[in-house]
């Protein structure tokens, strides 16, 4: 029996995901796993797991169902209880794992948030939004709470108070799995490496924040005194008139405790650093590779700055992990809104605009209806419900979906299909499958959300052009179009 330590809390806040001793990580060249999990069996392994939940009914995270019945909840540092979290809150498990791999009992479950506080403003051609100071990426894997109107970017306003939860790239950016709305009132946090320290006016910069600590209490630095290139948390009430956070708290998020020699462990997150296959950092953990290093998702020359892997491996006396295997993790750019035709929940499946979608462990099912049902799970789903999808064709060139996420919605008669186009012949193209037919009442944009003529848009149109339909579904498999749209993959 092997136990994986928690790494630093700085790479927890971080949103590294999966230590090997949850055994959630995914394989994206197999077959998807099914969703039923299997008896529990083994006394397990002790272990932790971090990353963002994916379903409720104990916790899902990574693929690995916790059974949360004796677990202790913290949120943002104080008691809580299951009904607290939400999906795609990026949480810490701390427990055991069955020998199945994908059980397992959880003795500690704990969020925090990365930053949480007012949007100081929002870019939705770049899918970004800056929120205390802290610049903060949409992507495809990003989940918004239900109360927003609509459930996306478009339905965050500038001034409103939200938390965000997520991963931080290698620019030291936020990449939200899930940002929710907070009222008035709400204590503002914040992560990040301290910069431009002034013990002086006792100041430092956090990204874009200037955080005044004169009267915060200091917890956990050594000799009482902040460093520049600390991982901190800075918590506080109130922004002042020169636009700095009054820090009440301010906690060094420090070694809790490192991994010992020869520990196994697996981390998924952003590739920080880059020198070479053989040295570069995954959410700032060291990692090597070598000639019997597995590669799954692309090769070895598919690693670069910003790639988001799984890395598994053991670590050194030096901290470094030694990688058996890196899974590339590639970019979810397929997006499809419409009624289900047909569920075959044993098959972990179903059907809609004609285009087979399959769920696994790792897809990520919320019920944003009025049903509000929790856990929502495949077998819950009818012919005729309205969804969204979001995923990547698996396998490849087969027209099918494997989701990353799954939400159902209330009712709606708008079709929606995000992807790579396959054919092209004006006035129509196809996605998936799916035909796409214009006509005059179309409205066409380029990336920049600017207006363009049919002309235009079939001159640039090709196949793997990254398109987004909207219209109405005349017919499995066909999209009357209002509205078409070049898109950026993320």
């Amino acid at each position: 029996m092997s136990t994986i330590r928690t790494l630093t809390t700085s790479l927890i806040a971080i949103g590294l995901c999966t230590l090997s001793a949850c055994g959630g990580g995914s394989d994206t060249s197999a077959t998807p796993p099914t969703t039923t999990p299997p008896p529990t069996g083994g006394i397990g392994r002790n272990g932790t797991a971090v990353g963002p939940i994916t379903n409720f009914g104990s916790v899902v995270v990574n693929g690995v169902t916790y059974n949360t019945d004796n677990a202790s909840f913290t949120v943002n540092d104080a008691a809580a209880t299951q009904a607290d979290l939400s999906v795609g809150d990026v949480v810490t498990v701390s427990g055991t794992i069955d020998d199945n791999g994908t059980t397992g009992t959880a003795d500690t479950v704990n969020f925090d948030d990365l930053v949480k506080g007012p949007v100081d403003s929002i870019d939705l051609v770049g899918n970004s939004l800056v929120v205390l100071g802290q610049p903060v990426l949409v992507s495809p894997d990003t989940s918004f709470d239900d109360s927003f109107n609509p459930a996306s970017l478009d339905g965050v306003s500038i001034g409103q108070i939200v938390e965000v939860s997520g991963q931080i790239d290698a620019n030291d950016n936020i990449v939200a799995t899930r940002i929710e709305p907070k009222p008035a009132g709400t204590q503002f946090e914040v992560h990040g490496t301290v910069v431009g320290l002034d013990n002086v006016n006792m100041l430092f910069t956090l990204r874009g924040l200037t955080v005044d600590f004169s009267t915060a209490t200091l917890d956990n630095f050594p000799g009482g005194q902040i460093a520049n290139g600390d991982f901190v948390e800075a918590k506080g009430g109130s922004i002042d008139g020169a636009g700095q956070l009054t820090a009440t708290q301010v906690e060094l998020e420090g070694l809790v405790p490192g991994a010992n020699d020869g520990d196994r462990v697996e981390i998924e997150g952003f590739i920080t650093r880059f020198v070479s296959a053989t040295d570069f950092d995954v959410a700032g953990l060291s990692v090597t590779t070598n000639a019997s290093t597995t590669f799954v998702g692309g090769t070895v020359a598919d690693l670069g700055l910003n790639i988001k892997v799984e890395v598994e491996g053991d670590i050194d006396a030096n901290g470094l992990l030694a990688a058996t295997k890196v899974d590339i993790r590639r970019a979810k750019a397929v997006r499809a809104t419409a009624n289900v035709d047909s569920v075959n929940a044993a098959g972990n499946s179903f059907v809609v605009l004609g285009i087979t979608v399959t769920v696994d462990a790792l897809t990520r099912i919320e019920d944003k209806s009025d049903a509000d049902i929790d856990p929502l799970n495949l077998s819950d789903i009818n012919a005729g419900d309205y969804v969204e999808v979001r995923g990547g064709e698996f396998p490849a060139g087969s027209g099918d979906i494997l989701a990353t996420i799954l939400e159902r919605e209330d009712a709606d008669t708008e079709a929606i299909l995000q992807g790579f186009v396959e054919t092209v012949g004006d006035p129509s193209f196809t996605i998936l499958g799916v035909t796409i037919t214009t006509g005059g009442g179309t409205i066409f944009r380029d990336e920049n959300d600017v207006v363009i003529s049919s002309v235009d848009f079939f001159n640039r149109v090709a196949a793997n052009s990254l398109v987004k339909a909207e219209g109405t579904e005349v017919s499995d498999s066909a999209i009357s179009a209002t509205e078409v749209e070049f898109e950026v993959e993320f």
